[in-house]
């Protein structure tokens, strides 16, 4: 099996020689340039995550912080700070070693094959969907906007996990029952449209956006 790895660092040249250096060892290498654009790409469930802390807007640590809340696997600081605190900071916001720029790719592909290889220990990564700056954790059941967790009714999140799991497809009210309440549930599937009323009423509430869509006469569907 090919682990994954996702590098975010401001740099793009570097991105892509690091990228390059790993595609040619095998590895399936995804890369993001912004800490919004790592959130987004957490879907791509990486097996370790080398992060920078020098980027503009969210940091690195703050980035790892929000990481950590949702992943487990190793976070490899890619970082030209060197002093013992940046350190003791870096592993207190979840971060699980240092990699000192510069470095050589000898001893950089050498730590990310020490670190994948202590990780490997058979257990499922969580299960997270990551929509416009939402993380949405199906493992544990939760969602959360920035670090904030938002508060949804099972039914509720039964809603979003089925229409965010299937993103930009279209379907009915009754679509939705039958995938939420079951094929031989009792009810009204007229139920769907007060529950997405609440979720978008929470979600705008959270975050100002607006996640699902109304498709006029087909029905909703959650926008990616």
């Amino acid at each position: 099996m090919a682990y994954k790895i996702l590098i975010v660092d401001d740099e793009t040249m570097l991105t892509e020689l690091l990228a390059d250096h790993l595609q040619d060892r095998g590895y399936i290498v995804t890369t993001a340039n912004s800490s919004d654009e790592a959130l987004a790409k957490l879907n791509t469930k990486p097996n370790l995550i080398l992060l920078d802390i020098n980027m503009p807007g969210m940091d690195g640590l703050e980035l790892c912080k929000v990481i950590r809340n949702h992943i487990v696997c190793p976070i490899l600081f890619l970082t030209a700070r060197i002093t013992d605190q940046d350190k003791v900071n870096g592993l207190r916001a979840g971060g699980d070693d240092y990699i000192t720029k510069p470095f050589s790719l000898l001893e950089f592909t050498a730590r990310i094959e020490a670190h994948l290889r202590r990780d490997e220990r058979g257990k499922c990564p969580p299960e997270v969907v990551t929509s416009q700056g939402l993380i949405i954790n199906l493992s544990d059941r939760k969602v959360f906007w920035n670090e904030q967790e938002l508060t949804f009714s099972r039914r509720e999140f039964d809603i979003i996990e089925f229409l965010s799991s299937n993103p930009n497809q279209v379907f009915d009210k009754e679509r939705i029952y039958e995938a939420v309440w079951g094929y031989d549930a009792e009810g009204d599937s007229n139920v769907i449209k007060e529950h997405i009323r609440k979720i978008r009423a929470k979600l705008i509430q959270a975050s100002g956006k607006e996640y699902i869509e109304t498709v006029w006469g087909m029905g909703y569907r959650w926008k990616k």
